[in-house]
């Protein structure tokens, strides 16, 4: 469900501009309708009233947890089930934060990421990115929200751009604190900037080398990092918000010196911060996951060299839950049955 399907229901059960902002605020809010100086009885219009428990039941019914795995460092992922039967990955970060996906599966491909290993499935709606928010604050508080899970936004951009809307407008979390992270696309730079809200941006880079990141995200706009680092400086002076810079630390593969001089030339002086996060290691893939303490070495040196750098650790690492491997083993039994009966007797 599309939050304008929503708005156009609205409007055609007699409401406002305000009733809809009204039924939308304590949607996201996770609020009772009853709360506050206008109670619907004597606010709302008849025919909303009358639909206000059948919508509800709709817009609940959008995500519903299908399980929880909670990490020793605060963290929890949540495996979330859709209307459709199709499911998605939250988390719930430390410090209020949480992370929602924007498709099921992803076109881009990266080759050291689950999710880019099934492909796209289908966009997820801006009501059920919404819907993923609700359900995250039934388990917590939530002040910030980032587009990490699984999906390119930049692929669904409509609604991602609605939702964060919402979000920014309606659902108390500040527009610094929405953040929208892509590999890179020109539309992505354009919309953001003409938006009301905002959000913070952040950008996989993975490596300072054009060739290196065509292999590493084969179907991601052909962006150079130079230009991408371009771009991103030009919409962190716009909004006042540094860009976030995401570097997923691969053992033998973007963790050289060569890398690190790369960086410094990139990074340095720009309005930037660089996350680095070392790999979430995925079975049957070749890559591997540094050391912590090669981690720290990396983040230290670009540190002594002008380079802010955040060295962060994936949610879920003790849960083996990097993005896409709670789906993954999910479904898992359902393709170990279809190929059960495949290999039945004729």
């Amino acid at each position: 469900m599309q939050l304008t399907t929503i708005r156009q229901r609205l409007r055609a059960l007699g409401a406002l501009p305000l009733h809809e902002q009204r039924v939308l605020r304590d949607w996201v809010q996770g609020r009772p309708y009853d709360q506050g100086r206008r109670r619907p009885n004597d606010f709302l219009p008849l025919g909303v009233r009358t639909a206000l428990p059948a919508l509800d039941a709709e817009l609940q019914g959008m995500a519903r947890l299908i399980s929880s795995h909670p990490g020793q460092d605060g963290s929890a992922r949540l495996l979330v089930g859709l209307a459709d039967g199709q499911a998605v990955e939250s988390v719930l970060l430390p410090r209020d934060g949480l992370c929602v996906s924007s498709q099921v599966g992803c076109a881009v491909g990266c080759q050291f990421c689950m999710t880019g290993r099934e492909g796209l499935i289908r966009q997820v709606s801006s009501g059920e990115i919404i819907a993923q928010v609700v359900l995250a604050r039934t388990q917590r508080v939530v002040k910030k929200v980032v587009f990490m899970g699984m999906g390119e936004p930049a692929h669904n951009l409509d609604n991602v751009l609605e939702a964060i809307d919402l979000l920014g407008t309606e659902g108390n979390i500040g527009h610094k604190n929405l953040v929208f992270s892509t590999v890179g696309d020109a539309r992505v730079f354009e919309r953001l900037a003409q938006g009301v809200v905002k959000p913070a941006l952040a950008l996989s880079l993975h490596t300072t080398k054009p060739a290196l990141r065509e292999q590493l995200l084969p179907r991601a706009p052909r962006i150079t990092p130079e230009q991408l680092v371009e771009a991103g400086e030009t919409y962190a002076r716009l909004t006042g918000y540094p860009v976030q810079y995401q570097w997923t630390l691969l053992e033998g593969v973007n963790d050289g010196d060569d890398e690190i001089d790369g960086i410094v030339r990139l990074l340095k002086g720009k309005y930037a911060v660089l996350n680095m996060i070392p790999y979430n290691t995925i079975p049957d893939l070749a890559f591997k996951r540094p050391s912590w303490e090669s981690a720290r070495a990396i983040a230290a040196s670009l540190h002594r060299r002008g380079v802010l750098t955040k060295l962060r650790d994936s949610a879920g690492q003790d849960v083996d839950g990097g993005c896409g491997q709670l789906r993954a083993r999910a479904a898992a039994p359902a393709h170990r049955t279809i190929a059960l009966k495949r290999a039945g007797p004729a």
